[in-house]
């Protein structure tokens, strides 16, 4: 009647590591080009410091160290994997600084991830950022390059 509208929750989504994003239908593996396990986006790295894509919590992190899962405020569950096969890898050239349970931010590094060890093993090192949970969230990022902790776009319900 007065025109007065329910803000919309809004979720403000961060890079994760220094270099260029592109969006998740380029990534070259189909589990997450096909958006199998959600959408999402994707960063080529230029370094292998990765940092949190937004504030949440650590509710896991992989055995072999290749992908942490976070979970925001709005239960948004949040699953940020390093590498193409990285699994392969078992946990070598992955350093991981946050624990299960930990709360992060866009300024928190979750890990190092060391590219000469990939690319010595002939791993591609791009980072994904895929939300697995989501139904009526609306995602918006923006592409090209930039540094960690830049403002990339946002998630809203």
């Amino acid at each position: 009647m007065f025109g007065f509208k329910k803000a919309t929750p809004k979720l403000a989504l961060f890079m994760p590591v220094n270099g260029k994003a592109i969006a998740i239908t380029d990534v070259a593996d189909s589990v997450f080009s096909q958006k199998m396990l959600g959408p999402g986006f994707a960063v080529v790295p230029s370094d292998g410091a990765i940092y949190a894509p937004l504030k949440a919590k650590v509710t896991s992190i992989f055995p072999t160290k290749h992908a942490i899962s976070l979970l925001a405020s709005d239960n948004t569950e949040i699953l940020v994997h390093m590498g193409l096969d990285t699994v392969e890898l078992n946990g070598k050239g992955i350093n991981v600084m946050v624990a299960e349970g930990d709360q992060v931010d866009e300024n928190t590094q979750l890990a190092a991830l060391d590219l000469n060890v990939l690319a010595e093993a002939k791993k591609d090192p791009t980072i994904i950022v895929v939300f697995t949970n989501l139904k009526t969230h609306q995602l918006n990022v923006g592409l090209g390059e930039n540094v960690h902790s830049t403002r990339l776009g946002t998630l809203t319900k």
